[in-house]
């Protein structure tokens, strides 16, 4: 991957409706945004990586690029505040210009920071619990066995013996059964009778010497009046 973005990265992993509104003013705009190729690249890379919340289509390119923006100073260690104003700094010198006070531009930093897009994409950069403490799944599995081979007790001994199994127990292979019943109805009993007494015919007719089997066998068994529509 370049160290800078191009249409074709941002719109291969945008959402259908959404690839018509990217531009090489707005793709350049981002390239250009910071001075520091680090930075820029962390932000290039989250700005690709969490388009799954543009999906809904509710939400401006523009807020987008600015929610991730945000997002990526808080993940480097920036406070609300420092992340906010990197992330806007022509509206902060509007306020600031304005007499806004710190209390209000506290206030906005909040709101933002709170905001439905700026949180879905918080949501996208958490770590699930069970990968971020791997290491501590393992650490317990390692007490577990030590107190199930050393313990004084029997009974600590036979529960961390009990937990160890549940924890490293094969996964259950899925099982699939199919069941498949025939239910005999009305039809199906007059159906086997019919075909039995015409067995029953034919056989007699051959033994009393009317037909051979050969006729019996080329002949067909249901005959259908009537023209064909």
């Amino acid at each position: 991957m370049t160290d800078v973005l191009t249409m074709e990265q941002f719109q291969q992993v945008l959402p259908t409706g959404m690839k018509k509104v990217i531009n090489q003013e707005l793709v350049d705009s981002v390239n250009n945004m910071l001075e520091d190729p680090e930075v820029v690249k962390v932000i290039r890379e989250h700005m690709l990586s969490y388009t799954n919340v543009m999906r809904d289509g509710r939400f401006k390119m523009s807020s987008y690029i600015s929610a991730v923006k945000y997002v990526s100073f808080k993940l480097m260690g920036d406070t609300n505040r420092k992340a906010y104003i990197r992330t806007f700094p022509d509206k902060y010198t509007r306020f600031t210009a304005a007499g806004v006070s710190e209390k209000d531009i506290a206030s906005y930093i909040t709101a933002y920071n709170k905001s439905k897009l700026v949180n879905l994409i918080y949501e996208q950069t958490l770590v699930p619990t069970h990968v971020l403490n791997a290491h501590l799944f393992q650490e317990a599995l390692n007490c577990q066995a030590d107190l199930m081979m050393n313990a004084n007790s029997e009974k600590v001994r036979s529960d961390a013996a009990n937990s160890l199994l549940t924890h490293l127990k094969r996964p259950e292979t899925a099982k699939l059964e199919l069941d498949i019943s025939v239910k005999e109805d009305s039809t199906v009993t007059a159906l086997r009778e019919t075909t039995m007494a015409l067995v029953n015919q034919q056989r007699k007719m051959i033994q009393d010497g009317f037909v051979h089997a050969g006729q019996i066998a080329g002949s067909k068994l249901i005959e259908v009046n009537g023209t064909d529509e």
